[in-house]
């Protein structure tokens, strides 16, 4: 205990020094209308501020033609939205005073834009880490992260990571049973936006984020977790990295629109204790240019399963370049531990070393 201590004290110590703190927490509870259920975040947030960032994330971010494309759909949001997303759109817009659309196109940006690095590691013990970068080209997103916890009849149902205005998410952990963590796939491109659009609206695909939601909160355990988020049709190409309470359960799940791709588990019998995943294909290299797989496996292996832990694993994931400028946040969590689920955000990113 005192080890243990000692070790969440030095990393208290080392984000302060970086400048790095908690995000603020918001609670969510599901049991609220879902046009109502956001509201608390106008505690946390000033909504004019909310207003400005989410202008400047679209602006920056999505083709110009997709505010007229999607103007039509707000007129049938019902019909093309499932519940409760519809309804938490709706309620979205008019906590932030803005138009439905506005929010529809934010959340799809959300989609398409975030680069990541995530780990699963099992230690000597059988307890398995899950730890994330989250990596995306918007500073005011920093001021914008928070920490969700989704109440169901006033317990936790479970909770992630995520962007006022954003009802997806990439990051999150379901107690006592499994974590899980998006990355976006190097295949897919902003130019395949057109191709989001059609597959969420006129195919009722799932947005990605929106899928580890709702694995989240219906998933029974690890495995049940795995074949949803391997099987469910999707908008697009992603990773999801999923970490479970018992040994052997880790696994990297690469997606295709309509099915897995690959999944790659823990074998930790044969030398497979931790897998990372950045944002492109395991089974094949790295663009020359991406130096951060072979950084964390480096950082990996000098680490040692015998000492991996939650601290270990932030220092892997501190790391330039496995965290770099446009790092926005990082989080640290085991299912088995679902009280030592801990994010921390990064207002500089993190420079070459």
């Amino acid at each position: 205990m005192k080890l243990r201590a000692a070790g969440l004290l030095l990393l208290g110590l080392l984000a302060s020094c970086r400048g790095e703190f908690s995000p603020v927490t918001v609670n969510i509870s599901l049991d609220e209308d879902p046009e109502l259920r956001w509201a608390p975040i106008t505690k946390a947030f000033d909504v004019e501020y909310l207003k400005k960032a989410a202008a400047e994330v679209i602006d920056t971010t999505v083709p110009k033609w997709v505010h007229e494309a999607v103007t039509p759909i707000v007129m049938a949001l019902e019909k093309y939205v499932p519940q409760p997303y519809a309804g938490e759109i709706r309620g979205m817009a008019a906590l932030m005073g803005g138009s439905i659309s506005d929010v529809i196109i934010l959340n799809f940006a959300y989609e398409i834009s975030a680069f990541c690095t995530s780990i699963v590691a099992q230690d000597t013990n059988g307890t398995v880490y899950h730890g994330r970068n989250l990596d995306y080209p918007h500073d005011i997103l920093r001021n914008l992260t928070m920490d969700v916890i989704f109440l169901k009849n006033g317990k936790v149902a479970y909770r992630g990571t995520s962007f006022a205005g954003y009802v997806g998410l990439w990051t999150g952990q379901s107690p006592n049973k499994f974590t899980v963590s998006g990355d976006q796939r190097g295949s897919e491109h902003w130019w395949n936006w057109w191709k989001n659009v059609v597959s969420a609206f006129l195919f009722r695909r799932t947005p990605v984020s929106w899928l580890v939601r709702e694995t989240l909160e219906e998933a029974e355990d690890f495995q049940d977790a795995v074949m949803r988020l391997a099987k469910i049709p999707i908008i697009t190409g992603v990773y999801y990295i999923v970490g479970g309470v018992r040994a052997g359960e880790g696994a990297v799940i690469t997606r295709d629109r309509t099915g897995p791709a690959d999944i790659w588990p823990l074998t930790p019998i044969n030398g497979g204790w931790y897998r990372v995943e950045t944002n492109f294909d395991h089974w094949l290299p790295p663009p020359a240019r991406d130096h951060r797989r072979d950084a964390a496996n480096k950082a990996l292996n000098d680490t040692g399963q015998d000492h991996i832990n939650m601290e270990t694993l932030y220092q892997v994931l501190s790391l330039y370049p496995v965290c770099n400028g446009i790092t926005v946040y990082t989080t640290i969590m085991s299912a088995a531990a679902p009280e030592k689920y801990n994010t921390l955000v990064r207002p500089q990113g993190c420079p070459p070393t």
